[in-house]
C-alpha cells in the first residue's frame, strides 16, 4: 500500500515498502517543463538538469558519477513538456546515499560559468543528434503546428538560438521560481523502513525551502485552439516519416480510460487494426502505431506511418478509410474484451519491478495529485463499456482538427499538399 506524507517544507512524499526485494528506486519529480518557458527561454528546464550533474558544493561532477556506478546503481534524469525526474535505483543498503546524493543535487548545485558554456556545446550536438533524426523532426514539427502560439509548441531541448541567450543569471532565477517544495514530490518504492526512510527524507531535504518565489513564478494561460493544417519538411532520407494528430483529451478528462481502450484497438498494438492493414495486409510500413497524450489542459491523438515517400498517398488514403470504420462501425464486443484484457496485462507486468512503480506513484502524485492503487487503476479499465467509446469517437476523429505532418524527401511540396488535401478533407 502507498504512504503518502508531507515533509516539513511543504515537499510531497509517496513511499511503498516491498520487502522482497534487494533495491529501491528513487525519483524526484519537479513540476517543471517546456510548458513553463516562452521563445526566450526555450530549452531552459532541460538545461537546468543537465547542469544538476555538473557539480555541487560537496561533489565534482565525475564523484556525482562515480558514487552510483561504484555501487553497480543507476543514477538519470529526463525532461518531458510538463515536468522534470531526476532518480535513482541502488540495492536497498545504499539508501542514505542514494537519499544524500539526490538532495545534494537538487540544494547544493553550483551553476558554474564553466560549466553551463561546456554544456551548452554538449546540448548543441544533441540538439544536431535530433535534427538527424526524421521521426523527431516530424514530432517537433506537429507540436509547432498543433499548439501554435502557446509553449507546448516549443521543443524540450530548446534551440540553438534560445540556448546562446541564457545566462547564469537566468537559470539561477528560473530554479528559484520553478524548483520549490510545493512543485515537488519524491517517490521511493523497494525494500525499505517507511518511518527510518520518511526520517531520513526529512533530514536530508527538509531544509530546502527556496526564499518564496512562488508568486513570481510565470504561469503561462494558454488557449489551445486547433485547426485542419498540412505541414511539411524536405530532407534527404530513404523514409517518408508521417503523422496525423488529433485534438485529444486533458489527462483529467473522465474518458482517458475509454480512450486507451480504443487506441489499444486501433493502431496502439500490434494486432491493432492500423498495424495489420498497413504492415500485415498491405506491406506498406515497418512502423505503423497510434498513441494519445495527456497534458493539465489539453491533449492529442496522434497517428504515425514510416513509409517508402511513393506510398503516402495510398497510406493516407488507408488511414482515412480505417478513421471512418471506427466512426461510422465502433468496435466490436470481442475487440472490447480483449484490449482490456491486453491494457490489465501491461500495465501490471509494468509495475513487477522498483523503478516503474515509483515512475507510476510519482508522476500520479505530481500530475493528479494522487496516487491510485492497482485495483484501482483495473477497476477503471474494466468499467469502459461500448458507449464510453462511442463518445471519444466522435471526440477524437474531427476532420476539422486533423493536422498532417510529413519529413522526407518528397519532391513538388505544393503538389503533395494539394493532394492530401483532397484526400482528407474532401
Amino acid at each position: 500500500m502507498y504512504n503518502n506524507k508531507i515533509l516539513s517544507n511543504g515537499i510531497n512524499i509517496v513511499m511503498e515498502n516491498i520487502p522482497y526485494v534487494n533495491s529501491i528506486s528513487l525519483g524526484i519529480w519537479i513540476k517543471n517543463g517546456s510548458i513553463n518557458e516562452d521563445k526566450h527561454n526555450s530549452g531552459i528546464s532541460h538545461f537546468i538538469e543537465h547542469l544538476l550533474f555538473k557539480g555541487t558544493k560537496n561533489r565534482t561532477a565525475k564523484e556525482i558519477a562515480e558514487s552510483i556506478d561504484n555501487i553497480g546503481g543507476q543514477l538519470n534524469a529526463f525532461t518531458t513538456k510538463e515536468y522534470t525526474c531526476l532518480y535513482v535505483k541502488v540495492l536497498n543498503t545504499y539508501e542514505r546515499l542514494a537519499i544524500d546524493l539526490l538532495s545534494d543535487m537538487l540544494k547544493n548545485s553550483l551553476f558554474n560559468e564553466e560549466d553551463i558554456l561546456k554544456e551548452k556545446k554538449v546540448i548543441y550536438e544533441e540538439i544536431k543528434m535530433y535534427q538527424d533524426s526524421p521521426e523527431d523532426i516530424a514530432y517537433d514539427l506537429l507540436a509547432k503546428t498543433m499548439f501554435e502560439g502557446t509553449s507546448l509548441e516549443l521543443p524540450i531541448l530548446g534551440t540553438i538560438d534560445s540556448l546562446e541567450s541564457i545566462d547564469r543569471e537566468d537559470i539561477i532565477d528560473y530554479f528559484k521560481k520553478n524548483y520549490t517544495p510545493e512543485n515537488i514530490v519524491i517517490s521511493i518504492v523497494g525494500n525499505i523502513n517507511e518511518n527510518e526512510t520518511l526520517k531520513l527524507l526529512e533530514d536530508y531535504f527538509g531544509d530546502f525551502n527556496i526564499q518564496d518565489n512562488k508568486n513570481d513564478r510565470i504561469i503561462l494561460d494558454q488557449n489551445y485552439v486547433y485547426t485542419k493544417k498540412i505541414n511539411g519538411f524536405i530532407k534527404d532520407t530513404e523514409q517518408l516519416n508521417l503523422l496525423i494528430g488529433m485534438e485529444g483529451l486533458s489527462r483529467k478528462n473522465n474518458y482517458v480510460y475509454p480512450l486507451l481502450v480504443f487506441d489499444n484497438i486501433f493502431g496502439g498494438s500490434m494486432s491493432s487494426r492500423l498495424f495489420q492493414r498497413i504492415r500485415e495486409d498491405k506491406g506498406l510500413a515497418y512502423s505503423v502505431y497510434s498513441h494519445p497524450s495527456f497534458y493539465e489542459k489539453t491533449g492529442t491523438f496522434t497517428i504515425y506511418v514510416g513509409l517508402n515517400p511513393e506510398k503516402i498517398y495510398e497510406a493516407v488514403e488507408l488511414v482515412k478509410e480505417d478513421i471512418e470504420i471506427a466512426k461510422k462501425e465502433l468496435i466490436t464486443k470481442e475487440e472490447l474484451f480483449k484490449s482490456k484484457e491486453q491494457l490489465k496485462g501491461n500495465y501490471l507486468l509494468g509495475l513487477e519491478n522498483t523503478s516503474s512503480r515509483m515512475a507510476e506513484i510519482g508522476r500520479s502524485k505530481l500530475l493528479m495529485d494522487k496516487t491510485y492503487h492497482p485495483n484501482e487503476i483495473v477497476k477503471k479499465i474494466n468499467e469502459v463499456d461500448m458507449e464510453d467509446i462511442e463518445i471519444v469517437v466522435e471526440k477524437i476523429f474531427n476532420f476539422d482538427k486533423l493536422n498532417t505532418i510529413y519529413v522526407g524527401n518528397l519532391s513538388k511540396k505544393e503538389q503533395v499538399e494539394k493532394k492530401l488535401k483532397e484526400i482528407l478533407y474532401s
